[in-house]
């Protein structure tokens, strides 16, 4: 699961949001906090998604949970 969240991760780095949303939701779905917390600033920008202020809160609430914060 780590190589497909830095995958994620590269594709997020290089602007190239649609690709890291591919990838990062399905992770994020699974539990993987990082994945979570990064796709709460997906929505919460609107970067290769449309904004979405209570969806960006659900994945913070979700990474903070198991104990990511930033």
């Amino acid at each position: 699961m780590s190589d497909n969240y830095d995958e994620g991760k590269a594709a997020y780095d290089a602007r190239d949001y649609e690709t890291a949303f591919t990838i990062l939701k399905p992770l994020a779905e699974q539990g993987h906090a990082e994945a979570q917390y990064n796709l709460g600033i997906m929505y919460e920008f609107g970067q290769g998604i449309e904004q979405d202020s209570k969806e960006a809160a659900k994945w913070f609430y979700m990474a903070a949970e198991q104990g990511f914060v930033k």
